[in-house]
């Protein structure tokens, strides 16, 4: 290797063995890599496959630490960063965080649809999907993949686009992220940035049950230009925000929010809006990047569910949040099978997610499961892999519905031994 390989005994193990999520960092793995060549990759999956279990980590946001492995070895890419565009092109090293990814592209006047989160990797993100403030407009971010290079378990650097390797690229459009392989840099195509309108509504208590069934409503007839996000937060009772964009002007986005207002029937007790440029609306829902410790998972809303269903499974729970993404738009302009991303067709993505700051871990990961359960009772099936739950329940086909059995044949082609192998990995 010429980047470093840190064991236990290393003073800058405890460091390097971090993911995002501070709940995982007792796990102790047995040697983090810190790749600085795409040929590091290679030569820790030639020394380490079929003999401990390899965790490939970009960003290290797991949401089961599944990139932090009690006894693996964490091939870690994040200093394989660079980004370079090219033209309506952009060469992302796996490792890219998404805020580095954002002001390369915003200097050039480009934009590429993606996350929120600014460290997030651009690698995790994508081979879940990618699902962000612009999808609705734009599409997934894995669906402006043209070419990723990956190493396989049998250390072979291989070239995965519609033209070459065409099963592994259609799988690492979707197939999660840690299976068939680790990608160490991916090519995507973009779009000339576009001038973005944001807002914020927050609603009076009390009035969640009408805001929600009203944006179900709404967002199942909205204009693809127009992404949202509905929050409640959980207590007593319960209480309720929107946030969102257009990709337009701010008068656009006024008559829009109008509209909702009025067959909401709630009116809201703050509303703001604002005009940005492409970079400033991706710092505007960036939020904090500092580590944090949280339970987190999801479901996915294929079509309206009773809102006071969801509502009411809400009432009493502190620190917990229920996050619904629109879908929809350019998401639905693909197949379920032109992909391996299944839910083309969904209405929504639900993330439920509970801090560990102020409650017990076993309390917030109670709280969690239970409001999951509720939303699956309420008819909320799916889930979306990049939000994986290691407590779901037949979470292969919750992640990859009928496209399961390819992603298995296609992991037996190119892992057939299971070399990267974790507990909801896809194997074969």
């Amino acid at each position: 290797m010429t980047g470093r390989l840190l064991r236990p005994d290393d003073h800058d193990f405890e460091t390097a063995k971090r993911g995002f999520n501070a709940l995982f960092d007792r796990r102790n793995p047995v040697a983090v890599a810190r790749c600085a060549t795409p040929g590091d990759v290679q030569a820790c999956v030639t020394a380490a496959a079929g003999r401990v279990p390899m965790a490939p980590r970009s960003g290290g946001h797991s949401y089961a630490g599944y990139s932090t492995p009690d006894g693996g070895f964490v091939i870690d890419v994040g200093a394989l960063s660079t980004v370079a565009v090219h033209g309506d092109q952009v060469a992302i090293g796996a490792g890219a965080r998404l805020r580095d990814v954002y002001a390369a592209l915003g200097k050039a006047g480009r934009c590429l649809p993606a996350g929120t989160c600014p460290t997030v990797g651009i690698a995790g993100l994508t081979l879940g999907g990618g699902i962000g403030v612009l999808t609705r407009k734009y599409g997934l971010t894995c669906d402006h993949l043209v070419s990723a290079e990956v190493v396989t378990a049998d250390g072979t650097m291989r070239t995965a686009s519609s033209s070459s390797e065409t099963d592994l690229f259609w799988a690492l459009r979707g197939g999660g992220g840690g299976n068939f392989g680790i990608v160490t840099e991916l090519t995507f195509t973009t779009v000339p940035a576009p001038d973005v309108a944001v807002f914020a509504l927050r609603f009076p208590a009390g009035g969640a049950n009408e805001v929600l069934d009203g944006w179900q409503r709404w967002m199942a007839g909205a204009p693809p230009e127009l992404w949202t996000a509905l929050v409640l937060t959980g207590g007593s009772p319960v209480q309720c925000r929107v946030d969102g964009c257009h990709v337009g002007t701010e008068p656009e986005l006024s008559a829009l929010l109008d509209t909702f207002v009025t067959s909401a029937g709630v009116t809201p007790t703050a509303r703001t809006t604002r005009s940005l440029d492409y970079p400033g609306a991706m710092h505007y829902f960036a939020g904090g990047d500092k580590r944090r410790s949280f339970v987190g998972a999801s479901r996915i809303i294929a079509s309206p569910v009773d809102a006071a269903k969801l509502t009411a499974t809400m009432d009493g729970r502190i620190e917990t949040d229920m996050l619904i993404d629109s879908l929809g738009g350019a998401v639905a302009g693909l197949g379920r099978r032109d992909t391996a991303f299944w839910h083309r067709d969904a209405l929504a993505t639900v993330q439920v997610y509970a801090s560990v700051t102020t409650l017990p871990p076993d309390q917030a990961t109670r709280s969690v499961n239970d409001v999951v359960a509720e939303l699956a009772a309420a008819g909320a099936t799916g889930a979306y892999v990049n939000y994986i739950d290691p407590a779901l329940p037949d979470w292969m086909n919750a992640y990859y519905g009928d496209n399961a059995g390819r992603l298995r044949e296609i992991a037996r082609t190119y892992d057939p031994d299971n070399a990267f192998a974790f507990p909801q990995g896809v194997q074969a």
